[in-house]
């Protein structure tokens, strides 16, 4: 079952993010970059981010977020042992018409060049592009 991301949920989509072996950021390293569980959940009740959870019998598989302000898929993360079941690509489908709703021609976002998750956008009609002075690889999905 899918369904938007509660407060309640923060703490164990947590751990599900720190628990990725590629793209892998700590606590603190998000907290560097100003990802943090109140920040989250401001601008998830503010209406600036979406998030979605992907649950069975109570265990969260995977979560995504879209980010109202620019477009951008902010996270999509599937718990370590779910991929090749069709987590990632509902909750991708989710985020993208969820940004489609609010007037968004268009979807971006970054991940690591030679990542699963590069050739899983690829595969999913995401165009490539490179993003000047950093490693990772911009991706961008028309909307309409």
């Amino acid at each position: 079952m899918i369904r938007p991301i509660a407060a309640a949920d923060l703490a164990e989509i947590t751990r599900l993010r720190t628990s990725v072996k590629e793209n892998h950021l700590s606590v603190a390293e998000m907290a560097e970059r100003g990802i943090t569980p109140a920040g989250i959940l401001a601008d998830l009740d503010s209406g600036d981010l979406g998030g979605w959870l992907e649950e069975q019998n109570g265990e969260i598989l995977g979560f995504s977020m879209a980010d109202n302000r620019d477009g951008q898929i902010f996270a999509l993360f599937t718990k370590p042992g779910c991929e090749g079941r069709g987590v990632g690509t509902r909750l991708l489908d989710v985020a993208t018409e969820w940004l489609a709703e609010r007037g968004h021609g268009e979807a971006w976002l970054a991940t690591d060049a030679g990542s699963t998750a590069a050739r899983f956008y690829t595969n999913r009609g995401w165009r490539r592009g490179e993003m000047k002075d950093h490693e990772d690889v911009y991706f961008r999905l028309s909307l309409r």
